[in-house]
C-alpha cells in the first residue's frame, strides 16, 4: 500500500513543475510554476461560520504553511449571497507540497488547533460540502502576487473554452500580450491559472484586486478602450477562444 501511494504521488509530482522563479513581473517564462487550490465552502443554513473561520485561520493556514504552502487567503462574496459561500485561495510551490498537505492528521499542532472543529457532531454541520479546483500557474505569471495595499475588492474571472485548444490559445494570448497590458492599465493581478481539476474544464481562472468597485470599473474601461487591446482581440489566432465568462466579486474575510 505504501509503495502504491509513493508511485501515485511521484507520478503527479513529476507531471508538474517543481520549482519556481522569483519576481513580481517576470519578463520571461519561469522554469517552474505554482499550483493553486481554490476552495468554496457552501455554508449550511445556521452553520457556525465563526468556528469555520477560526479553523481556517488558526488551524488549516498554519498547518499548510508548515508543509510549505505560500499564500493562504480567505474571502467572502461581495454582497449578500444565499447560501453564503466562503472562498479560500491557497498557493503551493509545486505538486509534491500539495500532495503531502493532504494528510495533516500527523501534525500535532494542527490536531490541537482544530479540535473544536473536528468535534462537531453530525447534527450540526457548518457547510453542505466544499468544492475544490486545482489550477496550474501561467508561464507569464508563475508565482502568485500579494494583493496591493488597501485592496478591498477581488474579482475572480473564469474563462471557459469550447475545447482544450480554445483555452490553450487564450492562455497564449495572456502569456504573450494580455498580461503585460493588464499591468499598463492597472488591472492588478493576483494570479493566472489553467484549471487542471475542477467543475469548469476546459477553462482558465484569474484574480484581480482593486481598492474598490469604482477603481475596478475605471481601470477596466481603460483596458477595453486601449489600442493594444483592440489590436490583439481581433487576431485570427485568438478567435473563439472564450465561450463563457463567469465573474465572482469577493472581499477579504
Amino acid at each position: 500500500m505504501k509503495r502504491r501511494k509513493f508511485i501515485q504521488s511521484s507520478a503527479l509530482a513529476t507531471a508538474l513543475p517543481l520549482t519556481f522563479a522569483a519576481g513580481q513581473q517576470p519578463s520571461k517564462p519561469a522554469s517552474g510554476k505554482e499550483l493553486y487550490e481554490l476552495r468554496t465552502y457552501e455554508i449550511k443554513f445556521g452553520g457556525n461560520q465563526n468556528l469555520l473561520m477560526d479553523y481556517l485561520k488558526n488551524a488549516l493556514e498554519p498547518a499548510l504553511k508548515r508543509q510549505g504552502a505560500n499564500h493562504f487567503m480567505i474571502f467572502r462574496e461581495y454582497g449578500n449571497s444565499d447560501p453564503a459561500n466562503i472562498w479560500v485561495l491557497i498557493s503551493y510551490p509545486d505538486a509534491s507540497v500539495y500532495l503531502q498537505s493532504q494528510n495533516l492528521f500527523t501534525d500535532l499542532e494542527y490536531l490541537k488547533a482544530s479540535a473544536d472543529y473536528h468535534a462537531l457532531p453530525a447534527a450540526k454541520p457548518i457547510y453542505n460540502r466544499f468544492g475544490s479546483s486545482l489550477l496550474l500557474a501561467f508561464d507569464g505569471l508563475p508565482k502568485m502576487l500579494d494583493p496591493k495595499e488597501g485592496a478591498s475588492l477581488f474579482e475572480l474571472r473564469i474563462y471557459e473554452g469550447y475545447s482544450e485548444d480554445a483555452v490553450r490559445r487564450k492562455v497564449k494570448m495572456f502569456n504573450d500580450e494580455e498580461i503585460e497590458l493588464f499591468y499598463k492599465t492597472k488591472l492588478h493581478p493576483v494570479f493566472f491559472g489553467e484549471m487542471i481539476a475542477g467543475p469548469y474544464r476546459p477553462s482558465l481562472v484569474y484574480m484581480l484586486n482593486f481598492k474598490d468597485m469604482a477603481e475596478r470599473d475605471a481601470n477596466w474601461a481603460t483596458f477595453i478602450n486601449h489600442p493594444e487591446w483592440n489590436t490583439m482581440r481581433v487576431k485570427a489566432e485568438y478567435a473563439d477562444s472564450v465561450s463563457n465568462i463567469r465573474k465572482i466579486f469577493l472581499k477579504p474575510a
